[in-house]
């Protein structure tokens, strides 16, 4: 046996229900619903009716479990489908394009039934697969919220506890390993914030925090474990130390070695949450502009669109081709073009894992996360590509198709160590989240954990009569806290993907937060709510209706 293929895909949407839908707001999660995880569901099942149990492994967010829960998202992503089959429909009366309009009805026609069969409940759906044994579902924090820069633990700890009771709530039970958001990950140690406050604090390390709450394993990116060191093995089932100079013994162990999930400490003691390092070239070969797979040709072209918000007619082409350029697609060609694709990212898989084995005598293991939202969204033949790379590893009999926690069970790893502090972003750092232009979102959510913070030991201190007033009101400030703190809103001004739309999201949650706190100290103060308060704490609940059960104690 050569080693392990660990395929994982994350799914995320930040909170975008009744906040706007084209181009920016519900649209979103309507494309992938349709584009993403409906043919998910579509490929689990069809592997399965083969005899084959998919094996990949699943991160859906809290805030995007919610979302796909919503009464809201039923109805509007009806509407949705509704919507695309009228486009179809019309373009249909064109020659030139009347092929490929009854192709995309075909579609359309099928995800709704596809939607009805399963309820219009994909969550329910993706977890009575997980429970059958054919995927792994990953959690994370509630709202992707990038906790190496909150600026307190007790945030990343409630960020931590209402996104695993979300999952819990949704799929019946609480996945073992979440996905840190962005992969960004800070060991233990002294730590200064970078705006508003100026004094170093001693902090937990996100492995400390999530040991804490029961995780057993995340991912990172490949050039924290270049800065591993080395603090123990487990030698027997016993935890015993080494040197921090036995990582550059590589060849006798694996350490620092991509191919070999890693227990973390950063306190130097024996660990049992693991990291599970992404390999750069299997994940480049995906998604990389100038070599990915999805730059083929052959491909449905993901920026041309008939009308502006219509459907996609035209193909790739060419790499570099303008979009006046862009020829009509043909569905035909995509099958042969996905398999030999598939064969040689295989063969790929197969030559880091024998080189693995034959540098240390070790079965290793190729992880390989992706944001899933490439597969079937931005391109729109990813699932088939997967389903294609699926069958190939499992009729392959050197190689075993694992999940993240499938492989440990088969592979326990047997090194400690210490990771540095890092994201899976540009620079390996937190440049993309915190920068120039997104400086005074730090800046505003520093000032509302605070605040925060400072509320909830007031209302601890308040009378019971003022407390059981105000204690609703700050599980709402709770609330929009939570979704100021997404990693999101920072990213989309950083990278001019959707400017405005960010400054909006982010002045609305700061704006509601700020009432609600108002509102608390008021109550706390033995003030009666006003007319106004009354119409902002509407407000709030009518935009952001959604994490319901939080617990202040998750801030603990």
């Amino acid at each position: 046996m050569l080693g392990s293929v660990v395929l994982v895909l994350h799914g995320h949407m930040p909170w975008v229900l009744h906040h706007g839908r084209w181009p920016h707001g519900e649209t979103w999660l309507y494309e992938a619903a349709f584009g993403v995880y409906l043919p998910l569901l579509s490929l689990i099942e069809e592997l399965d009716e083969a005899g084959i149990a998919a094996g990949f492994t699943l991160g859906l967010t809290p805030v995007l479990l919610e979302q796909l829960a919503h009464p809201r998202f039923t109805t509007g992503f009806r509407d949705y489908l509704d919507d695309r089959l009228g486009h179809a429909r019309r373009d249909a009366a064109e020659p030139e394009l009347a092929g490929l309009a009854v192709w995309w009805e075909e579609r359309l026609v099928a995800a709704r039934v596809q939607f009805d069969t399963i309820d219009g409940n994909i969550p329910r759906a993706f977890a009575a697969h997980a429970r059958a044994g054919r995927i792994e579902l990953l959690s994370s924090l509630a709202t992707h919220g990038y906790a190496p820069l909150l600026l307190h633990d007790s945030s990343i700890r409630g960020q931590l506890k209402a996104g695993l009771r979300t999952s819990e709530r949704h799929l019946g039970f609480r996945p073992a390993g979440v996905w840190l958001p962005e992969c960004a990950f800070r060991p233990a140690g002294p730590w200064t914030p970078p705006v508003v406050h100026s004094d170093t604090r001693n902090r937990q390390g996100i492995d400390q925090i999530l040991a804490e709450a029961g995780v057993s394993h995340f991912v990172v990116d490949a050039h924290l474990f270049k800065g591993i060191r080395s603090e123990g093995v487990i030698d027997g089932g016993q935890f015993r130390k080494v040197g921090w100079d036995e990582a550059d013994s590589w060849p006798g162990r694996g350490w620092r070695s991509v191919m070999e999930p890693h227990r973390i400490s950063t306190v130097g003691q024996a660990s049992d949450v693991v990291a599970y390092p992404r390999h750069p070239r299997a994940s480049e070969q995906v998604w990389a502009a100038e070599i990915g797979y999805p730059g083929d040709g052959a491909y449905l072209e993901f920026h041309k669109k008939r009308h502006g918000d219509g459907l996609r007619y035209w193909k790739v082409t060419r790499r570099g081709a303008d979009l006046g350029e862009k020829a009509l697609y043909w569905p035909d060609d995509v099958a042969a073009t996905t398999h030999r694709q598939a064969q040689h990212f295989v063969g790929i898989l197969r030559e880091e894992l024998r080189a693995h084995r034959d540098k240390t005598g070790r079965a290793g293991a190729v992880v390989a996360p992706f944001d899933a939202e490439l597969f079937g969204h931005w391109w729109y033949e990813g699932p088939q590509f997967l389903r294609d790379v699926l069958l190939a590893l499992h009729a392959d009999p050197e190689l075993s198709v694992h999940t993240t926690t499938q492989r440990r069970e088969a592979h326990p790893p047997d090194k400690v160590a210490w990771i540095p502090e890092g994201s899976w972003g540009e620079g390996g750092d937190h440049r993309v989240w915190l920068n120039d232009k997104t400086r005074w979102v730090w800046e505003a959510s520093y000032r509302a954990e605070d605040r925060f913070l400072t509320l909830r030991w007031d209302l601890s201190q308040a009378p019971p009569e003022r407390a059981a007033l105000a204690e609703p009101i700050l599980k709402k400030a709770a609330r929009e806290l939570l979704l100021l703190q997404a990693s999101d809103w920072a990213f989309v001004i950083h990278t001019d993907g959707a400017v405005d739309y960010g400054f909006r999201r982010l002045s609305g949650h700061i704006t509601r937060f700020e009432n609600l706190a108002n509102l608390t100290w008021d109550l706390l103060q033995g003030h009666e709510m006003t007319a106004l308060q009354k119409l902002q704490v509407a407000e709030a609940d009518a935009h952001d209706d959604c994490f319901s059960d939080l617990e202040l104690s998750d801030w603990d």
